[in-house]
C-alpha cells in the first residue's frame, strides 16, 4: 500500500518530536558524564547507571505526554502490557554505550525511533559530546546536522573498513581477508552502525542478542543511506513483534546480523555469513 500524505506529515512531526527530546535528554546525560554516576548492573553483566535511569524518566514523560496513544518500548523500563497493540510505538535507547559513557569515551548517543507495523518511520541518534545530531525519515534520506549522508564502499581501490572482533578478523579466509581493514571498536552499537551509513565504515557484525532499541533508529539512518542491516539469510528486521503482532518490550534477541552498505557484492556477503555462522558474538 502506498504511503498517504497523512503518514508522511504524521513523520515529519514525528521526528521533530523526537529530534527535541533527544536534544534535552542529551543535556540530561550530560550532567552526570564525568562524574562517576551511581551505577548497577542489569542481570549481573549489563551496566545502567542513574543516568540512564534519569533520562528514561524524562523520555517517557515528554513523549507520552505529546503521543499518549503511542506504544512505548524501552532499554530501561517495564514492560507496559496496556501500551502493547498501538499503532506506532517509541523505541527508546536513554543512553546506547554505557560502557562508554561511564569511561569517559565520548561515543555514546541518545536512539529515538518510532516504529509502525513493525518499520521505523523516523529515527534519531543525539550524540551530545560529539555534537552530532543523526536523523532519518522513511522514504526522505538520512542526514547528520541537516548535511545528507551516503553510504558507499571505497572506490580507490583501498581495504573495505569493518567492525569486528579481533577474532573474528584473524579467521577470515585469505582472499576476504585482504579485502578488509579492522576497525577498531565502536562501544555504542547504534553510532558503530551509523557509522557505516556515512561510509566511515563498510560495514560491521552485530551481536547475536540485540533488541529492539539498539537497533532500530541506526537500522533506519542505515537504509536511508543506502545501506543495509540484514540478518544472515538475507532478511530485513522486524520491530516490536513477539509471537504475534502485539509490541512488546520483552528482551527477545535478534539473529546474528550484518550491516552491509549498498555495493557490499554478493560474493563478500556470502563469505560474512559462512564465517559468522558458528559464532554468537561479534
Amino acid at each position: 500500500m502506498p504511503e498517504s500524505k497523512t503518514d508522511k506529515l504524521t513523520d515529519t512531526a514525528d521526528l521533530q518530536l523526537i529530534r527535541e527530546a533527544a536534544a534535552e535528554a542529551g543535556k540530561i546525560a550530560l550532567r552526570y558524564y564525568g562524574k562517576d554516576p551511581e551505577v548497577w548492573l542489569k542481570n549481573g553483566q549489563s551496566p545502567v547507571s542513574e543516568a540512564d535511569l534519569a533520562v528514561d524518566r524524562f523520555l517517557q514523560e515528554f513523549l507520552l505526554q505529546a503521543r499518549p496513544d503511542y506504544g512505548w518500548i524501552s532499554e530501561e523500563t517495564a514492560t507496559d502490557e496496556q501500551r502493547t497493540g498501538r499503532k506506532r510505538a517509541f523505541v527508546v535507547d536513554p543512553i546506547d554505550g554505557t560502557r562508554a559513557f561511564l569511561a569517559g569515551d565520548n561515543q555514546w548517543c541518545v536512539s529515538i525511533a518510532v516504529i509502525e507495523d513493525a518499520k521505523p518511520r523516523c529515527g534519531v541518534l543525539d550524540v551530545p559530546v560529539r555534537k552530532e545530531v543523526l536523523t532519518a525519515v522513511r522514504g526522505q534520506g538520512a542526514f547528520q546536522n541537516g548535511k545528507a549522508i551516503s553510504a558507499q564502499l571505497p572506490d580507490d581501490g583501498s581495504s573495505y573498513p569493518v567492525a569486528m572482533s579481533r577474532s573474528h578478523f584473524n579467521e577470515l579466509p585469505e582472499g576476504f581477508r585482504s579485502k578488509v581493514a579492522f576497525a577498531s571498536y565502536v562501544p555504542s552499537l547504534a553510532y558503530r552502525i551509523a557509522k557505516v551509513g556515512r561510509s566511515e565504515l563498510a560495514g560491521t557484525f552485530v551481536r547475536g542478542g540485540a533488541h529492539d532499541w539498539d537497533l532500530a533508529a541506526a537500522d533506519l539512518l542505515l537504509s536511508e543511506a543506502g545501506g543495509k542491516l540484514l540478518t544472515l539469510e538475507g532478511q530485513a528486521l522486524s520491530y516490536g513483534i513477539v509471537n504475534g503482532p502485539a509490541m512488546s518490550q520483552k528482551p527477545f534477541s535478534h539473529d546474528v546480523l550484518v550491516a552491509a552498505v549498498a555495493g557490499f557484492d554478493n560474493e563478500m556477503l556470502s563469505v560474512v555469513r559462512q564465517l559468522l555462522s558458528g559464532h554468537s558474538n561479534a
